[in-house]
């Protein structure tokens, strides 16, 4: 596997920005998600370091090696799209084949077995190996497209929303899966992707991106903790931050124009008395939707207590994160 290092990457079409200016650095065996809105610049990102898209100006350095001037198939690296690509006419088996066969790598007959062998261990997609693409489920369908990339072992791979058309269930088990694939593999992967779980549970690095700029980089508990404006503070975290006028609760803190509240530093029992729209009883923990002078709140509280819609409940905020007027992080 190999380290990625962007530096100074700018891509655009026409009058639009796809990224302005990116500087950032994928350590060798590292998890990271990019997080961003449609627009953010994600997709386009995957494409400059894959070589579908060439830069306007900067550089893209995989295993210490400017690549600027290589081909894709050059670049060793390996995509993974949300649409499943495989070939409907072709076996599970045929289509796992089908990258090592390519007269790049000229892969010898007993190793394209032991790698199609070992990767269908790994995917858990053995006993389909004969079966035709098309008799195949949602799920096992980005198996074997995910089972494509692996067998090539790049350096690099590189993972458009591979999960974002798959039902719940099927998304964690994958999820699940693709980090122990990648833990055991060492691999370096960069995903894209705009489910917040999939970043705090799979990255071990979060890349945020806001109209083609990259703003924060850093470990998802980093990413979550420390964000460094409104903006990144609402991309992680289920619920959603609570963004409140900074004098919501008394006298604002100084310099302060909006203050940030997890729904987890929402204090209880003391405070303002805010009315309770409505719960959602989760079964492990209870989300109470609450409303203070117009502005609306989400918390977290104990799934046993007896709370109605109606009633009101005393809060007071807990470590609140403090942004400008600009919505930036003052402290």
């Amino acid at each position: 596997m190999a380290e990625v290092v962007l530096k100074g990457v700018s891509k655009s079409f026409g009058d639009t920005v796809g990224v302005a200016d990116i500087d950032m650095t994928i350590p060798d065996g590292a998890f990271v998600v990019l997080l961003g809105p449609t627009g953010a610049g994600k997709t386009t990102t995957l494409r400059l370091i894959s070589g579908l898209e060439a830069l306007d100006s900067g550089s893209i350095h995989i295993g210490g090696r400017d690549v600027g001037s290589e081909t894709p198939a050059q670049r060793d690296v390996a995509m993974v799209f949300q649409q499943y690509s495989l070939y409907p006419h072709l076996t599970v088996r045929e289509n796992l084949e089908f990258p090592l066969k390519s007269p790049i790598l000229n892969t010898p007959r007993p190793e394209i077995d032991r790698k199609v062998t070992e990767v269908a261990q790994v995917l858990q997609i053995s006993h389909k190996l004969d079966n035709k693409a098309t008799a195949l489920s949602g799920g096992e369908m980005q198996r074997v497209s995910i089972g494509r990339a692996l067998v090539r072992e790049p350096q690099v791979y590189l993972m458009d929303e591979p999960l974002s058309s798959l039902d719940a269930k099927l998304r964690t088990d994958l999820r699940i899966e693709l980090k122990r694939i990648q833990a055991s593999l060492g691999a370096t992967i960069l995903y894209v992707t705009h489910d917040q779980i999939e970043a705090m549970t799979m990255a071990t690095h979060v890349g945020v991106l806001n109209e083609g700029r990259l703003v924060q980089f850093g470990t998802p508990r980093e990413i979550y903790e420390n964000p460094n404006s409104v903006y990144v503070a609402s991309r992680l975290g289920q619920p959603r931050i609570n963004i409140l006028p900074a004098d919501l609760f008394g006298a604002a803190p100084k310099g302060a124009h909006h203050i940030g509240l997890r729904p987890e530093h929402v204090a209880q029992g003391e405070g303002r008395a805010a009315r309770i729209n409505r719960l959602e009883r989760l079964g492990d923990h209870t989300r109470l939707h609450l409303n203070l002078d117009g502005h609306d709140i989400i918390t977290l509280a104990d799934p046993h207590a007896d709370y109605a819609p109606g009633s009101t409940l005393n809060i007071a905020p807990e470590d609140p994160l403090c942004f400008d007027a600009q919505g930036d992080r003052i402290y």
